[in-house]
């Protein structure tokens, strides 16, 4: 017997818009759900200005900022995965 593989793309996870209210990167996905995490859990978007935060592209599985060199997936959002700290440059 051979096994199918299937797509684990869920069109629902797609991000169609980006928010930041009092600390909180708000998230909407195209099903409707609102995803909240603290803007604390990334350093690169907490001292980033108003405009850099605006600088996003929305990709099926994720938020990317250029500028900032900054990429959030949607999942991880999801199962509240926390970034790893900044490395000091030296």
């Amino acid at each position: 017997m051979t096994e199918r593989i299937t797509n684990q793309f869920d069109e629902g996870r797609q991000p169609v818009k980006v928010e930041f209210v009092d600390g909180i990167l708000l998230v909407t996905l195209k099903d409707g759900r609102l995803i909240g995490t603290p803007l604390a859990w990334y350093p690169r978007l907490m001292n980033a200005t108003p405009a850099q935060l605006e600088q996003y592209e929305l990709w099926s599985f994720g938020i990317h900022w250029e500028s900032l060199d900054e990429d959030l997936s949607i999942d991880g959002m999801l199962h509240g995965v926390r970034p790893r700290p900044l490395q000091p440059q030296l």
